[in-house]
């Protein structure tokens, strides 16, 4: 019996150890699916609901709805959000990546905001589809974090936290579930800070398919006024 209860914290101590080890160990597999899979991706759309949670000063909600697509072209990533819901209303906004250039339309106000030489969002633009297991090593401090089951899919769920304090500025913490053999992500979890969150789902993934130019521009006339960042 004394043996038993000397041995027994002892194992209790070893198995403790092992965790960490485990974790690093199923980190760095999800890392090689990932870095696997970007390599065969292609192209992938969505739909999504994209929640911003407000808790301080004033707790507010704020929810978005529509399609989004992601594409590999000519060794770039491009992608394009279709909003088509705000809060249950009919909303039309798009904002699209390509080539650098970061755009928003606002079809209510028939104006569109650029942003120049913004390269430096394509990672975290990835983070919907397509990135690999090395981008994220390269940008970010990772901790895995276990596997979950979304929508009948197995995910592996990992923490990201931004190694650049200017990223790490705008959000302290993010948290995603990635399903590795495909490279697309369910859910993220953006932590913005001082009560500030934003909760991205999402569904009715399809995966590798050809997606239409159209999916990646929107249509603007005479009257729309353009503003450069």
């Amino acid at each position: 019996m004394k043996r038993f209860a000397i041995a027994a914290p002892l194992l209790f101590l070893l198995l403790l150890s092992a965790q960490p080890a485990c974790a690093a160990q199923n980190l760095q597999q999800v890392l090689q699916q990932l870095d696997r899979a970007a390599s065969n991706f292609r192209s992938a759309s969505a739909e999504f609901e994209f929640k911003n949670i407000q808790t301080e000063p004033v707790p507010n909600t704020d929810i978005m709805t529509g399609v989004v697509y992601y594409e590999h072209h000519g060794g770039e990533l491009r992608m394009a959000a279709h909003i088509k819901k705000r809060d249950g209303q009919p909303f039309g906004a798009v904002y699209t990546y390509d080539h650098g250039v970061f755009q928003l339309y606002n079809k209510q106000l028939n104006q569109v905001r650029k942003m120049q030489n913004a390269t430096n969002l394509a990672a975290y633009l990835a983070l919907g589809a397509g990135a690999s297991g090395q981008q994220l090593q390269d940008m970010f401090e990772l901790t895995y974090l276990g596997q979950e089951t979304i929508d009948g899919v197995m995910t592996e769920k990992l923490q990201l936290i931004p190694k650049a304090q200017k990223a790490r500025n705008m959000f302290p913490k993010i948290t995603i579930w990635v399903d590795p053999a495909r490279d697309v992500y369910l859910k993220q979890v953006f932590d913005e800070g001082q009560g500030m969150s934003r909760i991205c789902t999402y569904t009715h993934i399809q995966f590798n398919h050809p997606i239409g130019a159209d999916k990646f521009t929107f249509r603007t006339n005479r009257k729309t006024q353009f503003l450069n960042q």
